[in-house]
């Protein structure tokens, strides 16, 4: 799935509204306290487990409690989770972000700063667990989504502050965990950042998938990469450059360990005029433990002109 637009409208009044934010925090340094941006929103967070129907009525109920049932049942609740995929909510009204404890520990963080986007973005109050046909579509699903991961990297990055130090340091997987380590958050949203955000006029790419020689057995092979980012110029440039084959060229880059460095290597690609262009893709594989106990890999590649 590679990285929707956002608008340059939308943008410019995300970026108002997270720097007004950062600025009424006062000083704030990386990594970003949640908890001091949920205190200035008046915002709650409590948890939630999708496999859990006794959660979910305790969430229901609580609403009820609040004084306007915005849901009428735990099967709504249920049936909204299933068809957008939720694993965190914000309630507007009752200022509360609800997030799935059996999200990996180290997505909370994103999911958190997902629905605090949402809240920051007032025209997003109507789409918010809606129940028309409008609100629901794909398409407008995605839109919203867009707009409140935007503003989530705008906060949890504290907008300029991370694109001046990421430009300071060379465009590679070791500068990533570097960042990733300053900024405190996960290193697929640090690898989202960097190439959306500071790669200039740079056509760079970020991957982030399975180890590709160590595939799941449900593997969709028709949708291979769980995320293809691309900065501007390489959105501009290379937008011939199929998912397929950019899975294609990770697959050639990387080895078959199970973690760690999994390869460098220059390959070249065609522009969308055919040109040919030399890039550098590097991979490395994290390697984590499912909720089954079982061993998980994410493999992130970076793709630099």
């Amino acid at each position: 799935m590679k990285n929707p637009h956002v608008g340059n409208s939308e943008k410019r009044q995300i970026d108002k509204a997270v720097r007004r934010l950062l600025s009424d925090l006062k000083g704030v340094e990386p990594p970003l306290r949640l908890e001091l941006v949920r205190d200035q929103l008046k915002l709650d967070l409590e948890y939630y487990s999708g496999k859990d129907p006794g959660l979910i009525r305790e969430v229901v109920h609580s609403l009820k409690v609040a004084g306007k049932e915005m849901l009428s049942s735990k099967t709504l609740l249920g049936r909204m989770i299933d068809k957008l995929g939720l694993r965190s909510m914000l309630f507007w009204d009752q200022s509360r972000i609800f997030i799935d404890q059996d999200l990996h520990r180290i997505k909370h963080r994103w999911a958190e700063g997902h629905e605090i986007g949402h809240k920051l973005l007032f025209w997003h109050k109507q789409y918010l667990l809606g129940d028309s046909k409008n609100e629901l579509s794909p398409t407008c699903h995605a839109i919203v989504e867009a707009e409140a991961n935007y503003a989530a990297g705008q906060l949890l990055f504290l907008q300029d502050r991370f694109v001046e130090e990421a430009r300071s340091v060379p465009m590679t997987l070791d500068s990533l965990k570097t960042l990733t380590q300053r900024f405190g958050n996960s290193n697929a949203s640090t690898l989202w950042r960097l190439v959306e955000e500071c790669a200039g006029t740079t056509p760079i790419v970020g991957i982030v998938s399975e180890h590709p020689h160590r595939l799941p057995p449900e593997f969709d092979y028709s949708a291979p990469c769980r995320y293809v980012i691309e900065s501007p110029a390489f959105r501009a440039q290379y937008s011939k450059t199929s998912e397929l084959r950019l899975f294609e060229l990770l697959t050639s880059v990387c080895n078959g360990k199970s973690g760690g460095p999994l390869g460098t290597k220059e390959i070249e690609l065609a522009d969308n005029n055919g040109g040919r262009h030399e890039f550098v893709f590097e991979s490395f594989c994290y390697r984590y433990k499912q909720s089954d106990g079982s061993a998980g890999f994410q493999v992130l590649t970076l793709g630099v002109h």
